[in-house]
């Protein structure tokens, strides 16, 4: 006789006695607010490609007093968690155990549980910037608009392209000064900018990174000039192309949007999660779709 359980990890397992085991498995993006969240799309996707025909990747409300109760709740059909803003600090008390780079960062964009039930920070967005902006060997000046929790992960991403100047630029010394401690455990040397420098740093940066927020940048877009052979992301992709975006392209520079980051970090979540191989360009075409349709 065969029967039909519900259960929460591994493949499909025909146990004794003829019993058979139907994997249902969850995951979800959390973050406040997250219904324009376009992770979903990305990682049903991927699921379906896989073949992990049993697994579903929703969008769910949570603001930092709650993550904790909330991810402590969780049962075991539960395989990891994607966070957005804002909970990538938080996530790093939820977690019982966190990577050398998360705990460099002092944020984490993922927690995974891990077989014993322990979860387990990580942070994809810095190899995701890696990733998007198409670098495999070492980039010699790199500036970073802006200094809020994006630009940890792009500090993360200049460790790993081995920089050999980092500028970060912003308008708050504060927030400035919280950057230094990233930077020296990351064991980068990491130059404070203020906002009136922007356009200077801009151009002496073969790499440039705007964490910035839609319209912040038009004053140094318009004011800029750019280093032959540079490359612009811009974490933005809606709306898009941004100022920065346009008179860079104008300009010759390769320019690359926040699409390729989030495309780029949900492969990182995904493979921890599955264990499996991402399907990068189903993912990509629905992450296209997605993007173009506003689902």
């Amino acid at each position: 006789m065969w029967v039909l359980l519900s259960a929460f990890s591994g493949a499909p397992t025909k146990l004794a006695g003829g019993l058979i085991i139907v994997v249902r498995r969850r995951a979800a993006v959390l973050g406040k607010p997250v219904g324009h969240s376009l992770s979903p799309a990305i990682h049903n996707a991927g699921y379906a490609a896989a073949g992990l025909t049993d697994w579903t990747y929703a969008a769910i409300e949570c603001d930092e007093p709650e993550l904790a109760e909330w991810v402590g709740g969780l049962g075991a059909e539960w395989a990891g968690l994607s966070l957005t803003m804002p909970l990538k600090e938080v996530a790093l008390r939820v977690a019982d155990e966190a990577s050398e780079l998360a705990g460099a960062l002092g944020a984490a964009n993922t927690l995974v549980h891990l077989p014993d039930g322990r979860w387990r920070a990580d942070n994809t967005d810095a190899p995701g910037i890696a990733t998007a902006v198409g670098r495999s060997g070492p980039v010699s000046a790199v500036t970073v608009l802006g200094a809020g929790g994006t630009a940890r992960a792009a500090l993360g991403a200049a460790a790993q392209l081995n920089a050999g100047e980092v500028r970060v630029v912003a308008r708050r010394e504060a927030a400035l000064a919280e950057l230094a401690p990233v930077a020296a455990r990351l064991g980068i040397s990491l130059q404070p900018l203020p906002w009136s420098e922007a356009a200077s740093a801009v151009a002496q940066a073969d790499l440039v990174v705007s964490t910035l927020p839609a319209g912040v940048a038009d004053s140094v877009a318009d004011e800029a000039a750019w280093r032959r052979g540079a490359t612009l992301l811009d974490v933005i992709y809606h709306p898009w192309p941004t100022r920065l975006a346009e008179v860079a392209d104008a300009a010759g520079v390769r320019v690359v949007s926040g699409l390729e980051l989030l495309l780029a970090q949900a492969v990182g979540q995904f493979e921890q999660f599955t264990g499996v191989p991402a399907p990068v360009e189903a993912m990509r075409a629905a992450l296209t779709t997605a993007a173009s349709t506003g689902s």
